[in-house]
């Protein structure tokens, strides 16, 4: 090991840039925690890019009695959904019944209990619908009359990701992205452990504890790299998803019940398409390569095609994504009905070492406290939980406070933001505010005409936007910008992404 003046030194050590790691990162910071995060690919690169981007609390799992889950859930929807308008929003969802699952009766009944477990106070409740005589019903066969109404949220996932990290180090988290954790040792009352970087570089970290986030790979970094083998094991599902041309012109996004018992759902999405979703196999495949298969298309394609009367094929599909999720295992018998709860496992035998096992993207801000609550008297914090009552970068559109007005006049903010910038397309704008929030402001500093955003690279994609995304988000290449800080992916032409890349390598001049 190097002289300890070319060590790193830390409260902690977070090997994992997903949801998990970026929001232990961010609730540590803010408790005054000298945070260090390393991930090994670009933040969100895997699973937590890969969601079916749902901010819920699962009525599925009420089938299988996952009745705290589904409350935890249901409290944090509302709490999430305060904290970051801008990348979340509620949808509603429809639910057609097929007169070959359970009696009406039964799934209204789930449906009052899913609206009573938890307050709400911006999202409705459930109703009953004459598909016959509502919107949601045109697309749909003739023969589904009858259906349900719900309340769920949206979320960006993959920019839910990045804005705790941006969070955590605005509070004075270092965050290193393409950075391998090769090595964990203990050393005394201390973690000694080797990080590598993408151009080969080392840099090496004393840390008083390491956090163990590293999603699907949580086992096999502590046999591997902490050589510390766990009890607890990972049970990892492949989840894909489809993404098609738009098969309906409303705002509601549909949940479709499998006679298989599996649910799918299709989804607005980026105002020209559908997103149909989620598969869920086992997978023990390379988890560094994760990618839909034909069958999944197919049976993605088969779904959809049962519901709607206009057909898909998996020629239709522009574009699919896939992940793993990392869930506990539990003896489940099919991959639909593992729990999506998460397990700590906390080894005291030395400087401490906390692994996360599981977990969903709703409840990550309340897996992050209960984490940092965890390991907080062994590194003497005296703050005690704030992420509940505190904004997500951009968040602050009515106020520094969380607030109900924040969702419900989401649109009044764009509206306040185009008069502002009158100077920009107003669907342009419009995207920056769904993106940035308040931090739009960040990003067109200084600016006041066309010409002041610099070269457009692609439509609607200036060098302002590029050169922000480089020094305030991490984003290093033309994937982690088109298809995770954005989904810009779907809608610029054939050769962007070449395009954004060489400049990105070449050009980084300031706009």
């Amino acid at each position: 090991m190097e002289n300890s003046r070319h060590i790193l030194d830390c409260d902690l050590l977070i090997v994992g840039g997903g949801i998990n790691g970026a929001g232990i990162a961010r609730d540590a910071a803010g408790r005054g925690l000298s945070v260090v995060l390393c991930e090994k690919d670009d933040l969100a690169a895997h699973t937590s890019s890969a969601s079916t981007k749902l901010i819920h609390g699962g009525l599925r799992y009420l089938e299988y009695y996952e009745f705290n889950l589904v409350r935890k859930a249901l409290i944090e929807r509302e709490v999430l959904l305060r904290s970051a308008p801008h990348i979340m929003w509620p949808l509603r969802f429809v639910m057609p019944h097929d007169k070959g699952q359970r009696p009406g009766w039964m799934i209204r009944t789930g449906l009052f209990l899913y609206d009573s477990l938890a307050k709400r106070e911006i999202l409705p409740g459930s109703q009953g619908i004459d598909l016959r005589r509502h919107v949601v019903g045109e697309p749909l066969k003739p023969e589904f009359t009858r259906g349900f109404v719900y309340s769920d949220g949206w979320v960006e996932d993959a920019r839910l990701v990045v804005l705790n990290a941006v969070d955590a180090a605005e509070k004075g988290a270092k965050i290193f992205t393409r950075t391998r954790c090769e090595s964990a040792q203990r050393q005394g009352d201390r973690w000694i452990a080797q990080l590598r970087t993408a151009d080969g570089s080392t840099i090496n970290a004393r840390a008083k504890c390491l956090v163990n986030a590293a999603g699907p790979w949580t086992a096999h970094f502590l046999q591997t790299a902490a050589q510390r083998p766990s009890a607890k094991s990972l049970r990892l599902i492949k989840g894909s998803h489809i993404v098609v041309k738009r098969l309906f012109d409303h705002p509601y996004a549909y949940i479709f019940q499998h006679p298989d018992s599996r649910i799918v759902f299709a989804i607005p999405y980026e105002q020209d398409f559908t997103l149909v979703g989620t598969t869920d196999i086992d997978y023990q495949g390379d988890m560094n390569k994760v990618e839909i298969d034909q069958q999944e298309i197919s049976y993605l394609c088969e779904l959809a095609n049962r519901y709607f009367k206009k057909g898909i094929t998996p020629q239709d599909v522009v574009w699919t994504y896939s992940g793993v999720r990392p869930l506990v295992e539990d003896e489940a018998a099919s991959a639909s009905a593992v729990t999506r709860d998460y397990r700590f496992e906390l080894d005291e035998d030395g400087a401490p070492l906390l692994s996360v096992f599981g977990g969903k993207i709703t409840t990550f801000r309340k897996l992050a406290e209960e984490a940092v609550d965890m390991i907080a008297p062994k590194l003497s914090v005296q703050k005690g939980a704030w992420t509940a009552d505190a904004c997500m970068p951009g968040g602050d559109l009515f106020g520094s406070k969380p607030n109900n007005r924040a969702v419900l006049e989401f649109d009044r903010f764009v509206q306040e933001l185009q008069m502002k910038y009158a100077w920009l397309p107003a669907p342009l704008v419009a995207r920056y505010a769904r993106a940035y929030g308040t931090r739009t402001h960040v990003l067109l500093s200084g600016r006041t005409r066309i010409g002041d955003m610099g070269e457009e690279i692609g439509p609607g994609l200036y060098v302002a936007e590029v050169n922000y995304l480089m020094e305030h988000e991490w984003a290093a290449t033309a994937a982690d910008i088109l298809w995770r800080r954005s989904k810009l992916g779907l809608h610029v032409p054939a050769g962007t992404e070449a395009k954004l890349d060489a400049w990105m390598h070449t050009g980084r001049a300031v706009a």
